[in-house]
């Protein structure tokens, strides 16, 4: 690609509808569909005004958390990218070494549990519910640095019960797999 004012237009406009179409892109991979190098699109987000990574995630975060019922935003674990309330969610979290075992470096599973459970929780439609059982599967190790994206799907409700899966992927591989069947606590002492 020319680095002519004409072609910088025309780079700069395609990256403002890649990043309108998927904002979970990562510089990496916009320079790589844009032919150009990574400190290219950061000038060009910085000229456009598009921030970064970390930012635009957080800001579509944001933007979900209100229409959670069921928990309060800081307790859930990861960022929520996406959600409808009694249908599905969508949620990332990004690993670090706080989280590992230290001699293998595989993230501790209580944190991978929570980050599945507080998604099943929080795309339910109640104003209150709890774990009633949880059967969940392991099926590879994640280690520090990895990005897990969690869908969370709510399949059935009978009543006062609702039963979610969630699945975790890196890198769109699953790595976690649970069927949560949740209670809900409508009329409890958690309304007053």
């Amino acid at each position: 690609m020319s680095r002519s004012s004409c072609s910088k237009k025309e780079r700069q406009s395609i990256l403002l509808e890649k990043v309108k179409n998927d904002p979970f892109l990562t510089d990496e991979e916009l320079a790589d569909k844009l032919s150009v190098s990574i400190p290219t699109i950061r000038l060009d987000r910085l000229e456009l005004g598009i921030p970064e990574l970390r930012e635009r995630i957080k800001n579509v975060a944001e933007e979900n958390y209100s229409k959670v019922k069921t928990i309060k935003s800081k307790e859930i674990v990861g960022e929520l990218l996406d959600i409808t309330l009694g249908e599905r969610g969508l949620s990332i979290l990004e690993t670090n070494d706080s989280m590992v075992f230290e001699k293998t470096r595989v993230v501790r599973g209580h944190f991978i549990y929570s980050f599945a459970e507080s998604i099943a929780i929080a795309v339910i439609d109640a104003e209150a519910a709890l774990v009633g059982v949880a059967n969940i599967k392991y099926k590879t190790p994640v280690y520090a640095g990895s990005k897990l994206i969690a869908k969370a799907e709510v399949r059935h409700i009978r009543g006062s019960k609702y039963i979610v899966w969630v699945k975790i992927f890196e890198k769109q591989v699953e790595v976690f797999r649970g069927k949560f069947i949740l209670v809900s606590l409508e009329g409890s002492e958690s309304e007053k």
